[in-house]
């Protein structure tokens, strides 16, 4: 891929590449089977953006596990609009559950607080978070996140999955908007 991209009206910069996001991916399977391989998780992908990271993650996973999904919206554009809107939310029974969430990228907590108050409500076990990209520099929340592959800094983002208006999803690389 190129070293920029356009999308839209912006223009990305190559800030990461795939083989360091791959790398990143490796290193969290391997500390995600310690933890989670003598139970019963459900991995709880958080749609669009998640979904790269969870398949590449959850290809590498040696152990028995259900696969779920949850679509909340709270970008618009390259900015949070500080609202979680619940698109398609949980269907099934997670009572006495591990619940493990993958996401694409961590950046105020806002999201993760919703996730994990709904999922605690409705009888979880346990809730962790599983995170292919950070932004602590941003991060407001008071839960820990367990398993992040790279702390970033809070730069807009796309690629692997992260998008501008659903644009740049598909790029393997992750790119860095350009601010002039």
């Amino acid at each position: 891929m190129s070293e920029k991209v356009t999308l839209l009206d912006k223009t990305f910069v190559k800030y990461i590449n795939r083989e360091e996001v791959d790398e990143a991916i490796t290193r969290l399977a391997k500390e995600i089977m310690l933890e989670y391989r003598y139970d019963d998780p459900i991995l709880l992908i958080t749609l669009n953006g998640a979904v790269f990271f969870a398949v590449d993650l959850i290809k590498q996973l040696d152990f028995p596990c259900r696969i779920s999904c949850v679509k909340l919206s709270s970008y618009s554009g390259t900015e949070s609009t500080g609202e979680i809107k619940n698109l398609i939310g949980l269907n099934e029974d997670i009572s006495g559950k591990r619940i493990l969430i993958l996401e694409d990228i961590v950046d105020t907590g806002q999201t993760y607080v919703h996730l994990y108050n709904m999922l605690m409500k409705a009888g979880a076990k346990d809730v962790r978070m599983a995170t292919m990209t950070m932004k602590p520099d941003a991060y407001k929340a008071d839960l820990p996140v367990h398993y992040v592959g790279i702390n970033i800094p809070n730069k807009f983002v796309v690629g692997r999955g992260l998008d501008y208006d659903g644009y740049g999803r598909n790029l393997p690389d992750i790119y860095q908007v350009i601010t002039d």
